[in-house]
């Protein structure tokens, strides 16, 4: 069967305009940027989260991965009002100050962060944002603000040598009602916490002087605590501000270029 030219040419035409049109879903999902709806399955229970993908990410690149622990007001399974208070509301401001995947993972109403089972959760979150947006294993980091600041203390210590860097934001070690009560000389459960830690995490705290949620003494005390060790450790306390003090802490223009100059492993230091 002989087949005109023009018909020749149609039928390549069709072809080409399908095979656009199959790859096109694909490709728009490799280029997707901004905050990015994500689930993760941990003991057979889905779990929504958040990513943010820098506007210039590509798979070419290897790229800086920030875990980012919100606090208790934030609770719950929408998957999304984690991102309205802390480090999502200043990506919106300061978009460019973020040149890195950011995950953020949401705790289920009424645990903790420094409870196992969340813990697993928001590790998880990252592995699997890690391994989707081709995060380098040398760059990751840990921040949270009060009960994720708690977290960024409990994660650290739990998994020593895994972030390259922490920053822990009105948190602390002992919950405010024992923090309150204990000794001025007893500083044990800071001291234990740092040691699981270790010298080698580069930290920058940060706390409110006049914060009436969490002491700041709980931050006080984990400065000295890891200053003993002798680590890299930077202490922020801001006269007369309250429990918010994560609205400063993250629009400090060096954090993230402090924050992202630290590596881990065989790639640290150079």
């Amino acid at each position: 069967m002989r087949v005109s030219r023009k018909s020749l040419i149609y039928i390549l035409f069709s072809v080409v305009v399908a095979a656009s049109l199959t790859a096109a879903p694909a490709e728009a999902r490799k280029t997707e940027t901004g905050f990015l709806d994500r689930t993760v399955t941990v003991a057979g229970t889905e779990y929504k989260y958040q990513v943010f993908v820098p506007d210039n990410w590509t798979k070419k690149t290897k790229w800086p991965v920030i875990l980012f622990l919100h606090g208790a007001g934030e609770r719950g399974d929408d998957g999304l009002i984690q991102t309205e208070v802390g480090i999502g509301t200043a990506i919106r401001r300061y978009r460019s100050r973020f040149p890195a995947v950011i995950v953020m993972p949401q705790c289920r109403k009424n645990v903790w962060w420094a409870e196992s089972n969340m813990a697993d959760v928001a590790m998880a979150t990252l592995a699997q944002a890690q391994k989707e947006f081709h995060g380098d294993p040398t760059r990751i980091y840990l921040t949270g603000l009060s009960m994720g600041g708690y977290g960024t203390w409990y994660l650290a210590g739990k998994y020593p040598g895994k972030f390259a860097a922490i920053v822990p934001i009105c948190g602390g070690v002992l919950v405010p009602d024992m923090a309150r009560q204990q000794s001025a000389d007893d500083n044990a459960p800071y001291t234990e916490a740092a040691k699981k830690i270790g010298g080698q995490t580069p930290v920058w705290i940060f706390h409110g002087g006049d914060d009436p949620v969490v002491p700041v003494t709980e931050s006080r005390r984990m400065n000295d605590a890891m200053k003993a060790l002798g680590g890299e450790v930077h202490y922020t306390e801001y006269p007369g501000v309250g429990h918010n003090s994560w609205e400063k802490a993250y629009a400090e223009t060096e954090l993230l270029t402090w924050m992202l100059s630290k590596t881990t492993g065989a790639s640290a230091g150079k």
